[in-house]
């Protein structure tokens, strides 16, 4: 089945525009080349199902097509999925498929493979399952279409499918012990198994009968994860690497020493307040108590002095360009230590009260030396203890803790509210509920436009009143490269997509 002069509706201004042209490459293909970058993580499986996103995506996307493609500025482009069209109350996502790719084990891809994935990717158990918790349908229209059936709208899921959720690997490799280590994929790479060694750096060939060569930039594509950013820069400037992200300090020694910054701001840094209904400390439950978390950390003085100042101070979980974001909202908690005191006392709990609090070895250690120390001077201790970086998200989502240090990318509206607000959400991690937060979101997801937006930024305002975070700054991600390489930064991603590096000519 194919479209023509499509126009995809999508809900509450998440995406306003979805380009259905041809997709094309940033930059042009380079043979004889090699790029090697120097990751802060690396993948626990290969199954699709598993996968993870940020960091991790570019370990996928070299071995793995998505049907959506998303390009550096944010649009959606095709990749397997060469058109697409919603019914009229947004509940069926009709997906026309392109009808010219192969799989590494040379199985044609086609409407059963793409369903195979789907029904495998919601089936299973991964970080990242939530994202199609509204598909009830996929189903065979013919060899080159599904139709995708929602038991309610979903305003990203066309995010969600240029994601994890999307990623494509050949159905009879599904479902064995052999994808967690051995990728089957259509994607521009093969996984080099002789040259990759778990932990030290996965290697990766360009395929010859690849679909598209416009992405295909190098001959070979090595990432090596270093998860210490001095070893990282170390890596980048003894030329081990072409390309990594550095912190603050790194990134000055990164500017002296003449490397090329790709930066933007994408995450939040700050702390997840999940105890909000006080099943593990009562004294959670109480917003003063929550406010006062706000109230006892310098923020200003945590960019400056941690962060060098790369960064920008906020009190929102979304970011400026999101459609809930609200700028009268920055200034709510300043550093005001008494008020604080005085919150706590008046829920309470003078006295303070103990926390578990995990971390992982990327939070400078200066940072959580601070935190103990401010959160100590209003009565709250905090246990700090680190948890290997691979085992971070399973940990936190045991809902084992009451609060956590972390750093979360800032998405698109709708992207967001089901990342760290919706009661499902991954990262509303003892799952909390609340009515009016309910409300609000359903407004989001079913209104017009500009009922929607209206309801965002109600969302945003409330949640910020009920301290359900403590955000701290919106950070640089300070990701630098030799001369060797050109890259474009990918919009509300944790690293490029893989197609963004390109060798200088």
């Amino acid at each position: 089945m194919k479209f023509r002069n499509l126009a995809p509706a999508l809900v509450a201004g998440v995406v306003t525009a979805i380009a259905l042209t041809g997709c094309t490459a940033v930059g042009s293909s380079s043979a004889g080349t090699t790029l090697t970058i120097g990751q802060t993580t690396e993948p626990t499986s290969y199954d699709p199902s598993q996968a993870q996103e940020g960091h991790y995506m570019q370990y996928y996307q070299a071995v793995y097509d998505s049907l959506i493609r998303r390009s550096p500025d944010g649009e959606l482009e095709p990749m397997l999925a060469s058109q697409w069209e919603y019914n009229q109350d947004n509940t069926v996502l009709t997906v026309d498929l392109r009808d010219d790719v192969t799989f590494s084990d040379g199985a044609a891809f086609d409407a059963d493979a793409a369903k195979a994935n789907l029904d495998h990717f919601r089936s299973g158990t991964g970080p990242q399952g939530s994202t199609l918790a509204h598909v009830s349908a996929v189903d065979v229209v013919d060899d080159d279409t599904i139709t995708i059936t929602l038991s309610e709208p979903d305003p990203a899921l066309l995010i969600y499918l240029s994601n994890a959720a999307g990623l494509m690997a050949s159905p009879a490799a599904l479902g064995t012990d052999e994808i967690s280590t051995t990728p089957v994929g259509s994607g521009p790479y093969t996984l080099d198994k002789s040259r990759t060694v778990t932990g030290s750096q996965y290697t990766f060939v360009k395929r010859d009968d690849y679909w598209d060569s416009e992405l295909q930039h190098y001959d070979t594509i090595v990432i090596k994860p270093i998860p210490d950013v001095t070893a990282r820069y170390n890596a980048l400037v003894s030329g081990q690497v072409d390309t990594a992200v550095l912190d603050a300090k790194t990134a000055d020694q990164a500017d002296a020493a003449g490397l090329n910054p790709a930066i933007q701001q994408l995450d939040w840094q700050g702390i997840l307040i999940n105890d909000r209904d006080g099943a593990i400390v009562p004294a959670l439950a109480d917003v003063r108590v929550r406010q006062a978390i706000n109230y006892a950390i310098d923020k200003e003085a945590i960019l400056v002095g941690i962060q060098n100042g790369r960064g920008e101070v906020t009190d929102q979980v979304f970011n400026p360009a999101s459609t809930a974001y609200d700028e009268s909202l920055e200034g709510s908690y300043p550093y005001d230590p008494e008020k604080a005191k005085a919150l706590m006392a008046e829920a309470g709990y003078a006295d303070g009260f103990s926390v578990d609090f995990p971390t992982i070895s990327l939070f400078d250690p200066a940072l959580l030396a601070v935190l103990k120390e401010q959160l100590a001077a209003i009565g709250i201790t905090i246990n700090v203890f680190e948890v290997p970086i691979n085992d971070f998200i399973p940990e936190l989502t045991s809902g084992k803790y009451p609060l956590t240090l972390i750093s979360l990318f800032q998405p698109s509206t709708w992207v967001n509210v089901n990342q760290v607000i919706a009661p499902d959400a991954l990262f509303n991690l003892l799952k909390s509920e609340n009515d009016t937060v309910d409300k609000l979101i359903s407004t989001i997801q079913t209104g017009d436009a500009a009922t929607a937006d209206t309801a965002a930024k109600e969302l945003n305002a409330y949640v910020v009143d009920q301290a359900w975070f403590a955000p701290f700054f919106r950070t640089d991600q300070l990701l630098y490269g030799n001369d060797k390489v050109k890259i474009v930064p990918q919009i509300e991603q944790g690293s490029p997509s893989i197609y963004n590096y390109m060798p200088v000519d």
